[in-house]
């Protein structure tokens, strides 16, 4: 296989489950970023799949009106995937009913968020301390839906503790469709370097044990080279971007260029700040102007960076209540001139 074709193989479907997708280049589940208007010009940049925020199992078992409404797909959302999180199976056999209105693609269960808040109710990262109590969640889910389940998981709690390979076990001796791992220890959040040599050992351990099971990978996946040297490194199936895409949703197209041995660059600075606004009017659209306005800033911030005047333009855009003030600030942006909202 010569460099070209080897490149070219790096980007390709996956099949997980019964579910078939045209690429390996996914987006995230991420609590407070990935709702319907972020996730929609994700797709519409070349994502090839994505998931919501991280919803709350107990939330849907209550009929949590807020909760529900993470569920709803945006409108060129053909495919979609839940992650839900919770502490015990039976949570997750009270959501079920109410989850399944949805229409999911694939449940993801959240084993590997590591915010004190998620924690310390024995969900999200606490989960990498019980792999029994994951086998069962995943047991519970396979038995009674056809939907494809995947995990959600870090490296393990600290460096003490290490135990990606059991939790892996675990979950595959359950019949788990996919595993993610976000290649940090819970103890480091989002600190030091993600170690995808241990990515590579998940993935080598399933091709071995049940080389139908998925394994996509995450953590310092900041530009469209990183996505290519971590499948080139550890042989896994596909990547998961998720603070790389925020204010960046340019880097999946990108992404698949490089992995398909075209050309790819930068998005110049009109096409960036068009897809901002994008990105606001459909926030306004699902959640009215006044609260698009507010909620876009901390996106906003991230397509700002590193351009021309964007330190100025972040600080005018934390006055800004209306489509139209966010609109100055881009006009000015392009004139090449900060203009102030007042």
């Amino acid at each position: 296989m010569n460099s070209q074709e080897k490149t070219s193989s790096l980007y390709h479907s996956v099949t997980i489950g019964n579910m078939t997708f045209d690429g390996n280049l996914f987006l995230a589940p991420l609590a407070g970023y990935t709702d319907r208007a972020f996730r929609s010009v994700c797709i519409e940049n070349g994502a090839s799949f994505t998931y919501t925020e991280m919803v709350s199992a107990e939330g849907l078992a209550r009929e949590s009106a807020n909760t529900e409404k993470l569920l709803i797909r945006a409108r060129n959302e053909e495919f979609l995937g839940v992650q839900i999180f919770m502490n015990d199976s039976s949570v997750s056999m009270r959501s079920l009913e109410k989850l399944l209105k949805y229409n999911p693609s694939i449940i993801d269960i959240n084993c590997g968020c590591p915010v004190p808040k998620v924690v310390k109710t024995g969900a999200g990262s606490a989960l990498m301390n019980e792999p029994e109590k994951i086998r069962k969640m995943v047991e519970e889910l396979k038995e009674h839906t056809d939907i494809p389940i995947s995990i959600k998981i870090r490296k393990g709690w600290n460096e003490t503790s290490v135990n990606f390979r059991e939790v892996a076990a675990a979950a595959v001796g359950a019949g788990v469709d996919m595993i993610t791992m976000h290649a940090r220890t819970r103890s480091m959040y989002y600190s030091g370097s993600a170690d995808w040599d241990s990515l590579k050992e998940l993935k080598d351990y399933t091709r071995k044990t049940a080389p139908s099971v998925i394994i996509f990978g995450s953590g310092d996946l900041f530009t469209p080279q990183s996505a290519k040297d971590m499948l080139e490194q550890t042989g896994i199936d596909g990547v998961m971007f998720a603070r790389g895409a925020i204010g960046n949703p340019f880097i999946f197209e990108r992404t698949k260029a490089l992995l398909t041995g075209k050309p790819q660059e930068e998005p110049p600075l009109e096409t960036r700040l068009q897809v901002m606004l994008r990105q606001l009017h459909l926030m306004g659209t699902y959640s009215g102007e006044q609260l698009a306005c507010r909620e876009m800033r901390k996106h906003a911030a991230s397509y700002l960076k590193g351009l021309p005047h964007g330190a100025r333009a972040k600080q005018a855009l934390v006055q800004a209540t209306t489509f139209h003030e966010y609109e100055r600030v881009c006009d000015s942006l392009l004139n090449g001139t900060l203009i102030p909202l007042n």
